[in-house]
């Protein structure tokens, strides 16, 4: 199927909550889902069973995390894969500067495709998030993004050293993020992590609002204090 196939003939219309979510960039957001269902399943990025449930599992559910994100915000997303989360962000987001990490060759140039010929203000980094490459290139960030990347200890691990003092790591998670920040808690503190928390996003937009790990990368001098007493 070629990146340019009508949406029509892809079987899905975008649902109303999409409006909501783009706003005058849905446009782009179908787009998206156009070269998602067919360049995207073709390459091995995205299997033929999510097509049908591309806009509410994958695309919208991304999207909303952009709640959770201040104004002009840089944005680092961990494991980009097909740009999950962070292509829905920038679109719905035109005000963050994105950075898609993502180690495989194949994944960086499908990203590096659709990010030119949408014309967004998106950089790519090849690479895994714990080298120091990718350190010195992407850190220092305000925000770090993942979906089902690893569990919530590794993540940890891969995300605070990305993110500023006061930055915040979104994990997102369904609907087990609460079971999973409860088991891993005190790894998060060992990685710097604090004022942990499982947040909603989407909430009246969504049928199923989007589950999210929200933790503060905490200075150094308040780590000791913020870790849990055994």
């Amino acid at each position: 199927m070629e990146p340019g196939t009508e949406m029509t003939d892809l079987g899905l219309e975008p649902p109303a909550a999409a409006a909501v979510v783009f706003g005058d960039r849905l446009e782009l957001a179908r787009r998206y889902y156009t070269v998602l269902a067919g360049a995207g399943v073709e390459r091995g990025l995205i299997g033929p069973r999510e097509v049908p449930r591309l806009w509410d599992r994958h695309i919208l559910n991304c999207a909303v995390i952009g709640e959770l994100i201040p104004q002009g915000a840089t944005v680092v997303d961990i494991g980009s894969g097909a740009g999950l989360p962070g292509i829905p962000l920038a679109i719905a987001r035109p005000d963050l500067r994105i950075t898609l990490v993502e180690p495989l060759l194949r994944r960086t140039v499908f990203l590096a495709e659709f990010i030119e010929a949408a014309g967004l203000e998106v950089t790519v980094v090849r690479g895994r998030a714990e080298q120091s490459g990718v350190k010195k290139e992407a850190g220092g960030a305000d925000v770090v993004t993942s979906r089902a990347v690893a569990p919530l200890a590794k993540l940890a691990g891969w995300s605070m050293p990305l993110v500023r003092d006061h930055g915040r790591m979104l994990a997102l998670k369904g609907i087990s993020a609460l079971e999973e920040l409860e088991r891993d808690r005190a790894e998060l503190a060992k990685a710097g992590a604090g004022h942990t928390e499982v947040l909603e996003c989407g909430v009246g937009v969504l049928e199923t609002p989007t589950m999210v790990i929200s933790a503060e990368k905490l200075p150094r001098a308040d780590r000791r204090k913020a870790r849990p007493k055994k």
